[in-house]
């Protein structure tokens, strides 16, 4: 049978539902109810948060009319971090104080916003591992301008399957607690762009090519909403903000002066531009190329015809006008990673054992047959790191359970560190011992503590529990919770025949825990037996 009207439509009724709240000065929660103060009102929550706000934008603002560093300084502060990269180190040293100065000149006098201004876009190219990412990381702490990181890879043609591109510019605004303005000269940092590079006929990346379309228009001008479409949530505060205030938010912000730096690997572009300079030197003319030159990073020599039959855009190429080659790092550079670099892997893992008051003395040779592994993983200086967790996974792994609180690394424990390690806790077998007697201790404690019964281990059982957990390679506690995990039973019911609380192992109970505490609990019976004929 048919009706004579439609059924509702949902979003029609939760609109009008959403209208007559705002009418009636509500707020929509969608996980929960509640009432907002009535328009023009704050609550002290609020003003604190405004305040804190202003504050953050002040501090921002002084430090950027403030900012009076040069490129040669910046490039100092990044030496303490980053191991060679001098030339990519340049680029971004003026880069940076040239954004910074034109973001100051914008501020003290706005009009200058509206003229033409030539971004230096960057692009950074080189192997991983070399400290491309690193570099932004660092010159992210010196920068006061809002600054955000994200991966090429998340983001598609669409922005129905990943991220929309907008959402970077979006991303701006919210790390600068929503100042538009403040937000408009913010630094955004793309890494692994060459993943969105078109693969030719053969695997066609079917969203390479729009992905890097949508972000030509960033990166050159455009005005991008501040809400993406499909975020419900976000128009539903607008609508409140407005409710609230009576002034509504503004809907765009201009890319015009925002600063975007990509990086790649670009791992078969190196071969492409060997391709091509080899054969614009065939001929009569062409010289015969020494080992120095086949060395050569080509990367250094790339053009803008190497990024197009790459796959990118000749449009997308263009608004990356600064082009800088990271250098592939030898093992001196790797070893001056370990040894001077703020952020060097061996202070993590020096801080690691000190976590367990452990002290280590890395030798020079093992450093350098370190740095000499590392190279050979042909990661960058991730390599230093595989090498490293190699070496001493052993050693995190057993050290923290004995009395060993220092030892010395050499090029030995590098060679062989199941050995090495085997070695040191042979030599430390008494300080072990030591430890392991405490731990029986421990297990005693809280043995007692949990229920109510102690457990007095004599000599023997000491030495037979060490002994044993030495050849199992279980720890006391474990060992122990094994061999007693019947006790607190068993000792119940011969306390309640006999009133005994205190219970002497022995050696022999060690070994054999259940037939002991068996014939306890028989003769315990066999007491009360007796006492109660008596």
């Amino acid at each position: 049978m048919s009706q004579d009207k439609e059924p509702p439509d949902p979003m029609e009724e939760l609109k009008r539902n959403l209208d007559q709240a705002f009418k009636q000065g509500k707020s929509f929660f969608p996980m929960g109810g509640g009432f907002t103060p009535q328009s023009g009102v704050s609550s002290p929550s609020e003003k604190k948060e405004d305040s804190e706000v202003d504050e953050e934008r002040e501090e921002a603002l002084k430090r950027i009319y403030g900012f009076n560093l040069k490129p040669k300084e910046i490039r100092d502060y990044l030496d303490r971090f980053v191991i060679q990269q001098r030339e990519a180190k340049k680029v971004i040293s003026v880069a940076i104080c040239d954004h910074f100065n034109h973001v100051r000149r914008c501020l003290e006098n706005p009009d200058l916003k509206e003229r033409d201004y030539a971004k230096q876009n960057v692009i950074l190219l080189g192997p991983t591992g070399v400290g491309k990412t690193y570099l932004m990381r660092n010159v992210a702490k010196l920068i006061g301008v809002p600054f955000v990181k994200a991966d090429a890879t998340k983001f598609s043609e669409t922005g129905y399957v990943g991220g929309d591109v907008d959402d970077l510019v979006r991303d701006l605004v919210k790390n600068a607690n929503g100042d538009v303005d403040l937000a408009q000269y913010g630094i955004v940092y793309i890494d692994e762009i060459d993943k969105i590079a078109q693969k030719g006929e053969h695997g066609r990346d079917v969203s390479g090519r729009g992905v890097q379309i949508n972000l030509l228009k960033l990166m050159e001008e455009t005005d991008v909403n501040l809400q993406s479409q499909t975020d419900l949530l976000g128009q539903m505060q607008a609508m409140m903000d407005f409710q609230q205030t009576g002034k509504p938010r503004q809907k765009t912000i201009n890319t015009r002066h925002i600063l975007f730096i990509v990086s790649g690997a670009f791992e078969k572009l190196g071969e492409s531009v060997k391709k091509r300079l080899a054969t614009t030197t065939m001929g009569f003319g062409a010289s015969r190329k020494s080992e120095e030159e086949e060395s050569e990073d080509f990367l250094n020599k790339v053009e803008t015809r190497d990024f197009i039959d790459y796959g990118f855009e000749p449009e997308f190429i263009g608004r990356l006008p600064v082009r800088v080659a990271c250098q592939h790092l030898l093992p001196e550079d790797l070893l001056q990673i370990l040894t001077s670099s703020e952020g060097s892997i061996l202070a993590q893992y020096l801080a690691d054992f000190d976590g367990y008051s452990i002290k280590l003395d890395v030798s020079k040779e093992a450093l350098e047959k370190v740095s000499r592994r590392a190279h050979k993983e042909k990661t960058g200086a991730r390599g230093l790191m595989t090498v490293l967790e190699r070496v001493f996974r052993d050693f995190k792994f057993e050290l923290p359970s004995t009395g060993i609180k220092q030892f010395k690394v050499t090029g030995g424990t590098v060679d062989d560190p199941s050995s090495d390690l085997k070695k040191l806790l042979r030599e430390n077998i008494s300080e072990q011992r030591s430890v392991l007697m405490s731990e029986v201790t421990t297990y005693g404690q809280r043995f007692e503590n949990q229920h109510g019964f102690t457990l007095d281990f004599d000599e023997g059982a000491v030495l037979a529990l060490v002994e044993e957990s030495l050849d199992a390679d279980k720890t006391i506690r474990a060992l122990c919770e094994l061999k007693f995990r019947d006790f607190h039973h068993g000792l119940t019911l011969i306390s309640r025949n006999t009133g005994q609380t205190i219970f002497p192992i022995t050696g022999s109970v060690v070994k054999n825990a259940e037939k002991e505490l068996s014939d306890w609990v028989v003769n315990s019976y066999r007491q009360q037996s007796e006492a109660e004929s008596e």
